[in-house]
């Protein structure tokens, strides 16, 4: 039998960063992972393919744009989804590549199997053809994710009536793709196919999409995607899902309790994710589970076995890559005998729309239901030099300060390269900025990032000199 220090069980983005941590940290470490590829969801069917999508289909809408340049076009432009989807596969493909090359170059012993406790220190890996092996471990990490949630009444088919994970290679572009949720994953998706022609319309049952981020955020989102074309239907419940050949079927009842009815071709079903331990056999080693069906764990990700650890999507907290990743180091370090930590206030939150979303820190709602006196600055987008030479005018900047103390307590975003310029907030809010100090930061002229100083400045005394 092989025996290991650490055995983690997942291979996605807090699963294979905790393995790397380990093996630098002197652990004979082995990963297990039921698929035949490395990276779980992030890697294979969530952040990387849906970011190549996104980047294929920004470029096709750009080319509608090029005229404003001085760019013409001549000849039929026309879009060949075969071809985007293959080289999204071939960008998953290399991804997946690089973490085996990790694993080799770190010397982690790695599983192709479904892992599951046999006991506190042992886990039992069955493979696909029918063996099975167990390994022994003096510590266990549980990193075995989640999937996509689904509404009870709803019988998904994989065909027309899909997950995210099918509407990453669909054999054709929608005629009308009807998405039920207006969280990050739909929005996403979403744009992808109304660039590439599809009606796209959205129904989310609370009343704003990204129902999670700052208001504000939402609002500015919702009137760009309308200007594109997408169309929401907010402050609505689905009361069923009906496919008749091709026809897709989706009634819902709005706060009124009238009815609606939307005929589409496919409709995408993103109601959020679950926790993933189907499986795992947890109660073999006395690992507590929630009735939400997450790994209950301690602040130092401890389950209530002393030696079983969990992290990422399968304990509490936002379903992030780089969250698992963050936890994934944690542990490991604390098994090292180091005392990291993790400010989970300080995990930013990304939508890769164009414009894209970013965040961090609480929201204003946040801020007045825990009756904080904060101060407000923003900055928008159309009065930054750099984005009206791009033609990038969409969005704004704001920071929310103590009213006293001037500390930023959080930053929220949406234009160009937001999901870069977050960084910038976390990194100042890591070392307990205050508006003030952003304010007096230099930022090089003309770029995105002066949207963050002039919204500082904004926060601090209204001083923002460009609008």
């Amino acid at each position: 039998m092989s025996s290991f220090d650490v055995v983690i069980i997942g291979s996605g983005p807090g699963g294979y960063v905790s393995a790397i941590r380990c093996a630098q940290l002197g652990f004979k470490t082995a990963i297990i992972e039921k698929y035949t590829t490395l990276g779980g969801t992030c890697l294979n069917v969530g952040c990387i393919p849906s970011k190549a999508l996104l980047a294929s289909s920004h470029h096709y809408e750009e080319l509608q744009h090029f005229a404003d340049h001085g760019i013409e076009v001549s000849g039929e432009v026309k879009v060949n989804l075969e071809k985007m989807i293959a080289r999204k596969q071939a960008v998953v493909d290399q991804t997946s590549g690089g973490v085996k090359f990790l694993m080799d170059k770190n010397k982690i012993t790695v599983y192709e199997g479904l892992g599951s406790f046999e006991d506190a220190t042992h886990v039992k890996v069955s493979k696909a053809d029918g063996s099975s092996e167990v390994i022994e471990a003096k510590n266990i990490i549980i990193a075995t994710g989640s999937k996509p949630s689904n509404l009870p009444f709803i019988k998904i088919d994989k065909e027309r009536i899909i997950t995210s994970t099918e509407a990453l290679k669909l054999p054709e572009v929608p005629k009308h793709l009807v998405i039920i949720g207006g969280g990050v994953i739909g929005i996403e998706l979403g744009q992808v196919y109304l660039r590439l022609g599809a009606q796209v319309s959205v129904v989310e049952f609370m009343d704003r999409i990204i129902p999670g981020m700052d208001a504000a955020l939402s609002k500015e989102l919702t009137k760009v995607l309308k200007k594109q074309g997408m169309k929401f239907y907010t402050s609505h419940k689905v009361q069923s899902v009906e496919r008749k050949g091709d026809v897709v079927t989706v009634q819902a009842e709005n706060a009124k309790g009238e009815t609606i009815t939307l005929d589409g071709d496919y409709s995408l079903v993103s109601v959020g994710r679950r926790p993933y331990t189907d499986g795992l056999n947890a109660d073999k080693a006395g690992v507590k589970i929630t009735e939400r069906g997450m790994v209950e764990v301690n602040d130092h990700l401890q389950t209530n076995v002393a030696n079983i650890y969990a992290i990422g999507d399968v304990v509490r907290g936002a379903m992030l890559a780089h969250k698992a990743e963050e936890e994934g180091t944690m542990v490991a370090e604390i098994l090292a005998g180091q005392k990291p930590h993790i400010d989970y206030n300080l995990i930013p939150g990304v939508v890769y729309t164009w414009p894209e979303v970013a965040a961090v820190g609480k929201t204003e709602e946040q801020l007045k239901e825990a009756g904080i006196a904060y101060k407000a600055g923003s900055f928008p987008f159309k009065a930054l030099g750099r984005a009206r030479a791009g033609g990038d005018t969409d969005g704004f900047v704001k920071i929310l300060a103590d009213a006293k103390t001037d500390e930023v307590l959080g930053v929220h975003m949406i234009g160009a390269r937001c999901a870069d310029l977050i960084a910038e907030a976390v990194t100042a809010m890591e070392f307990r900025a205050s508006a003030e100090d952003i304010s007096r930061m230099s930022h090089a002229h003309p770029t995105f990032a002066e949207a963050i100083k002039e919204a500082a400045l904004a926060a601090t005394d209204n001083r923002a000199l460009h609008v």
